[in-house]
């Protein structure tokens, strides 16, 4: 028999059950101030329930320990929260300061120091945020079909002005206006790209043009991450989320999730994605993001980690269980990509004679990429 679990991830939550029930079995209680509860808490069997990172007034773990509950206490001294029940915002990364002094900024300075230790609390702490970082955003994208998720990957140091950085923004925007959901990596250059044409996606056409005449002044994270991310906060004033639906612009709402981690910590977070899956683990972040893309994955040039991006989403489909698991993957800039850096010979040997060597493609332009895409 299978249990019925229920995730209570807000005190309101809290409220709108507790009274529904008597045994709080199978509850998983995740980061809640209890303290005001204690009652209603004496008054309910606990056995079986779960208290991720929750707090209680005085008296009141020891009573719920001894009574079958299992409580995962809160880990102390820690820029982050393990327990979180959401995503990520780029307002809540940013702060309200300078980036330095921002919470993005301390959570990494906490992993350069943190993780020469190696010991049980520090990897305790990751893993345990990775894992609520994963169940948000299973959350987050229950209700899109997979098929209609779409990743745009590319290199960091694409700068705003570029012709690429201008089609990449290009290509989200039509994709967002068709349905489609844009996931990236979350960072600067083109992923930046990509989560920026799919916010604007429920705007005018000009408003992209305007937008990224704006953003071109500060072409780089370096060396003045404030002034970047600036610019970008200065298009989301001008340019809400969602702000022009019914202008004829299309359909898209401007939604997208960027999947940036700690591991390149020195880069920042773009404000474009609606909401940052930001993990520690790189190689969980890296899964996360290229198994979600079942309507396909754009390549834009890159180095090493759209290369290494490549060949992980090719080995998903050599190996896929089923056709239908074989998602599209579509290489854009014929030069960069057989000279060089010489991937598409690799991947098109790869795919000979199976379901993959059908689905893959290499273009000179992002026009052809949503072409392919859009059937």
């Amino acid at each position: 028999m299978t249990r019925q679990t229920y995730e209570i991830e807000s005190l309101a939550e809290f409220d709108a059950h507790i009274d529904q029930t008597n045994s709080l079995h199978g509850w998983f209680v995740q980061s809640i101030d209890l303290t005001g509860r204690s009652a209603v808490l004496a008054d309910k069997d606990p056995t079986g329930a779960v208290f991720l990172g929750c707090r209680f007034a005085d008296g009141v773990e020891n009573l719920l320990r001894s009574r079958g509950a299992l409580l995962f206490p809160a880990l102390p001294e820690l820029p982050f929260d393990p327990y979180r029940a959401a995503l990520y915002t780029a307002d809540e990364l940013y702060g309200a300061g300078a980036y330095a002094d921002g919470p993005d900024a301390q959570v990494y300075a906490w992993t350069r120091t943190a993780h020469r230790r190696h010991d049980l609390e520090t990897s305790l702490a990751c893993t345990l945020h990775d894992h609520a970082i994963t169940d948000a955003l299973d959350e987050a994208t229950a209700a899109i079909s997979p098929d209609r998720v779409i990743g745009v990957m590319g290199g960091h140091a694409l700068q705003r002005g570029s012709d690429t950085y201008r089609a990449a923004a290009l290509l989200a925007r039509d994709l967002s206006r068709a349905g489609r959901t844009i996931l990236t990596g979350g960072g600067p250059g083109a992923m930046e790209a990509a989560n920026l044409g799919a916010w604007l996606a429920g705007h005018p056409d000009e408003a992209l043009d305007e937008a990224l005449t704006l953003l071109a002044a500060v072409p780089s994270f370096t060396p003045d991450v404030d002034a970047w991310a600036s610019a970008a906060m200065e298009v989301r004033r001008r340019w809400p989320l969602g702000a022009g639906a019914g202008a004829g612009a299309g359909s898209g709402d401007g939604h997208s999730i960027g999947i940036p981690t700690w591991f390149y910590g020195h880069e920042p977070p773009n404000a474009f994605g609606t909401e940052i899956a930001k993990y520690f683990t790189n190689a969980l972040r890296e899964d996360t993001l290229l198994a979600r893309c079942r309507g396909g994955i754009v390549f834009l040039p890159g180095a090493a980690g759209t290369v290494q991006e490549i060949f992980q989403s090719g080995c998903e489909n050599y190996y896929a269980a089923h056709d239908d698991n074989v998602a599209p993957m579509i290489m854009v800039g014929r030069e960069h990509w057989t000279r060089t850096l010489p991937a598409w010979p690799l991947l098109q040997a790869l795919g000979a004679g199976r379901t993959m060597g059908e689905r893959i493609s290499l273009v000179d332009e992002v026009d052809r990429a949503r072409d392919i895409l859009l059937g």
